[in-house]
């Protein structure tokens, strides 16, 4: 009966993995602009919508300029699939958020792809 189990959680987890959907967002921000507070109602604006599986961001601290392009900052949501992340972009928040965030930016690159999971994490 374990094996069953066992069995079932792998399939679960390969699903899970097969179906993730990846938002990237690659940001230079405008000068003058309050980076902080814009990531604090980007953090905010993420725990209110539920299709959003996980989120990370970070700042770049170890390219050289001629590599980063002038880009600083980089954000990634996950979802559980691409009909998540349709509804997330059609989301009121998101919708809302994006009229503060855009004409924040001084350049972006976005990208939005289903990935492949090559090595789990440990």
């Amino acid at each position: 009966m374990w094996l069953l189990g066992a069995i079932l959680l792998v399939h679960k987890t390969c699903v899970t993995a097969m179906g993730s959907f990846n938002h990237y967002v690659i940001v230079k921000f405008k000068d003058g602009v309050e980076v902080e507070e814009l990531i604090q109602g980007l953090e905010k604006m993420v725990s209110g919508i539920d299709q959003v599986k996980s989120f990370e961001w970070g700042k770049d601290i170890e390219s050289h300029e001629m590599l980063r392009q002038g880009f600083t900052h980089v954000f990634l949501m996950a979802f559980n699939g691409k009909e998540e992340f349709n509804a997330f972009q059609t989301h009121p928040n998101h919708v809302e958020f994006s009229g503060v965030f855009s004409p924040a930016i001084e350049k972006i690159v976005v990208l939005d792809f289903p990935s492949k999971l090559v090595k789990a994490p440990a």
